[in-house]
């Protein structure tokens, strides 16, 4: 046969000749036995796609979670058409030899559980334009994932509570705390992290009570608090259990237990230099003198803590008017409460023009506080 002719072969199927040109001779050695068929014999068996019977996608009832593989996956899914087309997509397979290959979904919903996905396929094979058609029902099997599980279960490993030095936390305190704790918790959420979760968050007279799922998380979330809030991190461990290596297992108690003061504050350290407003609750206390404005800040060894006691708080500030600055250090305002002319203590961040000033009046007299 000479170079550039037709070469000529017979399908072993059917008998025919089939005329190849010779640059689509077909290599010896192993191949797909369906390749060296005539057309009419290769489409007769020849299906574009290949689609199973039925697809069944687990899903959490309560998170929406999706179980692929080993695991379970928040995906946050309530509607699970989307993903119906995602597993279709990811289970037909589409012949080897086809290109050009376009598709298209439309989905029928059945019932609460079941939608059919209705695919239309196209692809070209041995240069010949084809479509094929193929049906699918997508079951939604709902279930409860280990980590719902675990929760409905009161599941916790260790628990973080909120208190305070000598008092209880206020309400926005208590408040703040949670939101510190759930905002960490779905930041890991989001991350992937399907170990971190509070199990309950409970409200006590002295403070608030939260279980969580590890003692890792427990640390961070008390850890947290007390940057914010200020305060120190205590842990009592206890023993629950030992698990199937002979191991102990505790269960860790994380306080975050809040300073005495708060900014805003107005204590009397008795010390002779006059009340000091809180500022800084962390570290070391700090605050201002309201007799002369000068920086205030607790020794190391009294931390947060020093020896003093609670006057009022900036709220319980009553603004009055300015009779007369005296000199440098002193200054005439009324009384709020007799609207007598009082000399009092006249701290550096006082305004010289101001016409009025808030001040705090308790039983040792009164004291103008920072605007």
């Amino acid at each position: 046969m000479s170079s550039g002719s037709r070469s000529e072969e017979f399908c072993p199927r059917c008998g025919d000749a089939i005329e190849r040109p010779p640059e689509v001779d077909l290599p010896t050695g192993p191949r797909d036995p369906d390749a060296v068929l005539c057309d009419d014999c290769y489409f007769e068996d020849f299906d574009l796609v290949d689609a199973p019977e039925r697809i069944e996608v687990r899903v959490c009832s309560q998170c929406g979670a999706l179980h692929r593989g080993n695991r379970w996956i928040d995906v946050g899914a309530r509607d699970y058409t989307d993903i119906a087309i995602e597993e279709t997509a990811e289970r037909l397979a589409v012949h080897v030899d086809a290109h050009d290959v376009d598709w298209g979904v439309e989905p029928e919903q059945i019932d609460q559980n079941t939608i059919r996905m209705h695919a239309v396929f196209t692809g070209i094979i041995r240069d010949t334009p084809l479509q094929e058609e193929v049906t699918v029902p997508v079951y939604i099997a709902r279930e409860t994932c280990d980590r719902c599980g675990r929760i409905a279960g009161d599941y916790y490993a260790s628990t973080v509570q909120v208190r305070g030095t000598e008092r209880t936390p206020s309400s926005e305190e208590q408040d703040r705390a949670i939101e510190i704790a759930e905002e960490f918790v779905a930041n890991r959420e989001e991350d992937g992290d399907r170990e971190a979760f509070i199990t309950e968050t409970t409200e006590m007279k002295d403070g608030v009570n939260m279980k969580v799922s590890t003692n890792k998380l427990g640390q961070t979330i008390a850890e947290r608090i007390v940057r914010e809030l200020g305060g120190t991190v205590s842990e009592a461990p206890t023993l629950v259990t030992e698990d199937s290596d002979g191991n102990e297992v505790y269960r860790v108690t994380f306080t975050a237990r809040l300073p005495p003061y708060t900014p805003g504050d107005v204590i009397d350290l008795e010390d002779g230099d006059g009340p000091v407003l809180v500022t800084s609750a962390h570290g070391n206390l700090k605050g201002t003198r309201l007799e002369s404005g000068d920086r205030y800040e607790a020794d190391f060894e009294e931390g947060i803590a020093p020896d003093a006691r609670k006057i009022g708080t900036r709220e319980d500030a009553e603004e009055t008017t300015v009779v007369a600055i005296e000199d440098a250090h002193a200054v005439q305002v009324l009384d709020p409460e007799t609207y007598e002319s009082k000399t009092i203590p006249r701290p550096d961040y006082m305004d010289a023009d101001a016409d009025e000033v808030p001040v705090l009046k308790h039983r040792k007299g009164l004291h103008i506080l920072p605007e």
